[in-house]
């Protein structure tokens, strides 16, 4: 078994729990004209996750840089220790785990699985993951609800369907707080505790 799965995976039905008791719906409005909203290639995330495919689940930190094509993406356990980082550029990917071990991949979405425990049958783009942390999908995508303010409710992209829960107030271009990204059985959440852009 993976070591990231190993060190913060947790029972499927606690999670569950916790995952049903941080839904908040946000109004729903199809009518509402789309709100402006910017896609930012330089930014910095940091939240919880919490990962599934029905049959194992996994929780943890995430801290995610990005600077143009670079990503440097940092899990942690729960209780605050690095369980893997991840960093990925042009030139390909490197999976640094906690017990020293090193993976190098020529995309980050190869290696992203070892990362997010539950997705390992699917490819997570980390150029749509991006843009869909921003609620600022890529033109291709498919936004199939909007709230009363006009920000993406739901959008289908590439077979994985993104939910936003929760924004972090209520302006138009509020950055989302909790994210709901679904493909088949892969279950990614998403909380958002600190966003930040230049």
């Amino acid at each position: 078994m993976p070591a990231v799965v190993r060190l913060f995976r947790v029972p499927l039905a606690a999670l569950s729990a916790c995952l049903l008791a941080a839904c908040v719906t946000a109004p729903i409005d199809n009518t509402a004209p789309p709100a402006e909203r910017h896609f930012a290639d330089t930014f910095l995330l940091s939240g919880r996750l919490s990962a599934s495919d029905g049959t194992q689940s996994a929780s943890g930190r995430l801290e995610w840089q990005r600077e143009a094509e670079v990503d440097r993406f940092t899990v942690s356990s729960p209780f605050g220790q690095i369980v893997a980082r991840l960093d990925a550029g042009p030139a390909g990917a490197e999976l640094t785990l906690m017990d020293g071990q090193h993976l190098y991949a020529e995309r980050a979405a190869d290696l992203l699985p070892r990362l997010f425990p539950g997705i390992a049958n699917n490819t997570l783009p980390p150029e749509r993951l991006a843009a869909w942390t921003q609620a600022a999908p890529p033109p291709d995508a498919e936004v199939r609800t909007r709230d009363a303010q006009g920000r993406p409710r739901r959008v289908i992209d590439q077979g994985w369907i993104v939910d936003y829960l929760d924004y972090s107030n209520d302006a138009p271009d509020a950055a989302p707080r909790r994210i709901d990204i679904t493909r088949g059985d892969a279950h990614l959440r998403l909380l958002i505790d600190r966003w930040a852009a230049p």
